[in-house]
């Protein structure tokens, strides 16, 4: 063995990308030993508290929709948490964990608080994942990405049926990972989901660390084999970028999440997507819409598209953590069905309506960042709002229309199907219903997304925007501790107009049940069914199977 968690066998053949981090890896009751000697003061905790409370109150666009679906109070926790600072919260573990429990029990994927050093640089992370599917009709866990050095010599591999983790059933055990959920699942296929995310990855600057050194896996080689059981430590590393939250919106678990495993199976990838022929049928899988040149990105995919086979194409938004919603709103054109016989709507946002948001819309009144005007068009109805007492702003687009509606842009001429699953979440969200709203159907995995359907920033980046102001009620926070916050939310539009992405998510037009050959065999019976609902719309008549999902009515238009 390495001095490290790590088996030397796996540092020696792992990419050379990786294998400094691998070396410097830690169990972790090492790595928490190390950061208790680096604990915050008594008055740095209360400066976080103090900026928590601020910023949910001034800013937070969800906080009397959160409080009202999932029957809690945020804001009364944190001040109940200011009182008992000297004797509750005296150690950061004790305050880091409060911290995170208190905004997971918002539900909310884009409302985070994020660790300070060293949490926000480390990950805990087992050499394996884990995957559900249903075999014949049976529920079950499959081992799929492992790393073959690690388990030389066991049993243990790609495809081995897991029973148990830590003595607990695992059906249980992802039940429980995912009521604990920090992220917030707001829907029950997204809780599924991300407790299976987190039984083996969890990034650090927003997850809690493991309580326990090692799991006991109870696993089968097949259905009916005898259970055997191996031990598997914890291992807590830097993973690279995962610390490098970006200011625009995306969902900081799944992006993080999505790291650790690239880290560990793909170290060399770096496409934002993937693009390959079935066939006669196109696929395109797009891993993330967190790019730095939303332009360049649609370009690119723009171009991919042109490539493939111009009979039907997939667009699979799987896992997709989101990123730039302009990306995302700008590709509906090159695939959607009905256009250019009716040009592309954008989604719309909308503010809460308090002082500070009045104040931020005045101080970025120009900036391009917030929209296609800036923040002016949000400015008078948020004025209005505070006089009426209506509890949001209108509701304005974030994206350009002229941007959505490109003149001789490329329009895919096949059908197209958009495939998600309950860990499609943000940007990806919007692309699904923009897709939905202009009249394609989406294939899910799961009934809906993950229901992550506003736009957010972190408080560093708020920071910034009041800059400006005579007086910033902004402070800088202690060790690069920061948090990430909701501040509009998305309105559907077309033939979904009024409804929202958040908490319920894009509901699916047809439902396709995970199976084996899909886990072990790239996806195998999903692309095959993708193909047979294409062959279906090409000839006119979408063949929605027993048990495919109805879509909700439309709520009438929020005023």
């Amino acid at each position: 063995m390495a001095r490290g968690p790590v088996p030397v066998q796996v540092i020696r053949t792992s990419s050379s990308s990786v294998r400094s981090a691998l070396r410097k890896a830690v169990p972790p009751q090492q790595f928490l030993a190390r950061a208790k000697a680096n604990e915050l003061t008594r008055e740095q905790r209360a400066t976080i508290v103090e900026q928590a409370i601020m910023i949910l109150e001034g800013l937070y666009v969800n906080l009397s929709h959160k409080r009202s679906m999932y029957a809690v109070d945020p804001l009364r926790r944190l001040r109940l948490m200011q009182q008992r600072l000297p004797t509750h919260f005296n150690t950061d573990r004790l305050f880091h964990e409060e911290m995170t429990r208190i905004f997971s029990s918002l539900n909310d994927l884009h409302a985070n608080y994020l660790l300070p050093a060293p949490f926000k640089d480390a990950s805990a992370w087992l050499p394996f994942t884990v995957e559900f599917c249903r075999d014949n009709g049976r529920p079950t866990y499959l081992a799929t990405r492992v790393l073959k050095s690690w388990f030389k010599g066991t049993s243990f591999k790609e495809g081995v049926e897991i029973a148990s983790w830590n003595g607990v059933p695992i059906a249980r055990a992802v039940e429980v990972a995912g009521d604990q959920s920090p992220s917030g699942a707001g829907n029950l296929a997204a809780q599924h989901a991300f407790g299976l995310f987190s039984l083996t990855a969890r990034p650090l600057v927003v997850l809690p660390p493991p309580d326990e050194e090692w799991v006991n896996i109870g696993y089968r080689t097949d259905h009916n084999s005898k259970e055997q059981e191996i031990r598997v430590s914890w291992v807590v590393s830097e993973v690279p970028e995962t610390a490098n939250i970006p200011p625009r919106g995306i969902s900081v678990v799944t992006s993080g999440i999505q790291k650790i495993r690239k880290f560990l199976f793909a170290p060399d990838t770096t496409a934002p997507f993937w693009a390959e022929a079935f066939d006669d049928f196109g696929y395109l899988r797009i891993y993330t819409f967190d790019v730095d040149d939303a332009d360049e990105l649609v370009d690119q995919l723009t171009d991919a598209i042109r490539k493939l086979p111009q009979n039907g194409l997939i667009i699979d938004v799987r896992e997709n953590p989101g990123g730039r919603s302009r990306a995302a709103e700008r590709l509906l054109q090159v695939v959607s069905p009905i256009y250019p016989e009716r040009p592309i709507e954008p989604e719309r946002l909308y503010f809460a309506s308090t002082p500070l948001t009045l104040q931020l819309c005045k101080l970025q009144k120009d900036n391009k960042d917030l929209g296609p005007s800036g923040a002016a068009p949000w400015i008078k109805s948020i004025q209005r709002s505070m006089q009426t007492g209506a509890p949001y702003s209108a509701s304005f687009p974030y994206t350009s229309f002229e941007d959505c509606n490109v003149k001789d842009r490329l329009h895919y001429p096949g059908p197209v199907i958009v495939i998600t699953d309950a860990l499609t979440r943000s940007a990806a969200e919007v692309f699904a219903a923009g897709f939905q709203d202009h009249g394609g159907k989406v294939l899910g995995v799961h009934e809906t997304t993950s229901g992550a359907g506003s736009n957010a920033r972190k408080y560093s980046q708020f920071a910034e925007y009041f800059k400006k102001a005579r007086k910033s009620s902004f402070r800088r926070l202690p060790q690069g501790a920061d948090f990430l916050v909701s501040f509009r939310r998305f309105e559907r539009v077309g033939l979904e107009s009024g409804n929202e992405i958040e908490d319920f998510g894009v509901m699916c037009d047809y439902h396709h049940e995970t199976t084996r050959a899909d886990l072990l065999h790239q996806n195998a019976d999903l692309i095959r069914r993708a193909i047979d609902i294409l062959k279906g719309e090409a000839l006119g008549s979408p063949r929605i199977r027993k048990g495919d999902i109805k879509r909700r009515p439309a709520k009438k238009k929020r005023r």
